[in-house]
């Protein structure tokens, strides 16, 4: 059937609905009380989300939950396309369990726009599962739900996962940030973390584009540079500071800003 610019067509799983949409409508704030899912193929939207404002391109992915108040717009004046699956949320949670989530009732999009290819291509797999010929068609449905499910939960438990990580990092930046002169080896920060050395380096790489020592000799250049300002005598920043001695902050100093902390007192005192 069509209905304007809305094409709803017949699916072969019971509890889900299939529409393929080309249109410059502009949706004003409502809920659905299906999960939905689907893939911008051509122009673009943006929308206020229940988890905040966003915009999908091309082959983004975009999700809904069910009573999630949202609305959506075109970007331009060319409007956009999309084709957008609802699922029962007893059909999803029935997935999730078999995929194995460990509570499948509360299963949810946390992200109302996905950036990655292989979720999209599995959705639009889905999708022509879903409408194509009724032959096999349910069999090849369930497949790619399960499929298609298995990836959202993977990419759930990495951002879980993520900000878990993140949260222990922050303790090792928390610590130096309060303390930096406080002498302190990779090992130390990994244990206040409760992460491996190994997992402590790559993830504050990963948060803070320094390793644990580059970002502790920089607080260290911080807190040396406020002292310089008051006027406190250099050897006594460097003491202040944990550094060995005054020659080794004046290497430093001097290889990162350009010029001597001499020089640098000499400008404000």
């Amino acid at each position: 059937m069509i209905f304007g610019e809305f094409r709803m067509l017949r699916c072969a799983m019971p509890g889900v609905e299939a529409v393929e949409a080309r249109t410059a409508h502009v949706f004003s704030k409502h809920t659905h009380d299906q999960f939905g899912i689907g893939v911008i193929f051509q122009g673009a939207q943006k929308s206020a989300s229940g988890r905040g404002p966003v915009e999908a391109g091309p082959g983004d992915v975009i999700t809904v939950n069910p009573g999630e108040v949202h609305d959506g717009a075109p970007i331009g004046d060319a409007g956009r396309a999309w084709r957008m699956i609802y699922f029962d949320p007893a059909l999803v949670a029935d997935a999730a369990q078999d995929v194995g989530a460990a509570r499948p009732s509360s299963f949810e999009f946390t992200q109302p726009v996905i950036n990655d290819p292989a979720t999209a291509a599995r959705l639009l797999q889905l999708f022509a599962a879903l409408t194509g010929p009724a032959d096999g068609s349910s069999f090849r449905s369930e497949e790619m739900l399960l499929f298609l499910v298995d990836r959202l939960m993977e990419r759930e438990n990495a951002a879980q996962e993520s900000k878990g990580l993140a949260a222990k990092i922050l303790k090792a930046k928390t610590s130096i940030n309060d303390e930096p002169a406080t002498a302190v080896t990779l090992g130390d920060l990994a244990g206040l973390c409760g992460l491996s050395r190994f997992q402590l380096l790559r993830g504050f790489v990963a948060a803070t584009g320094l390793t644990p020592h580059a970002y502790l000799t920089q607080k260290r250049m911080d807190l040396a540079r406020r002292l310089i300002v008051r006027g406190t005598p250099l050897a006594d920043v460097a003491a202040a500071c944990g550094f060995a001695d005054q020659s080794h902050m004046t290497r430093i100093f001097s290889r990162k800003y350009g010029v001597s902390p001499g020089a640098y007192a000499a400008a404000f005192n």
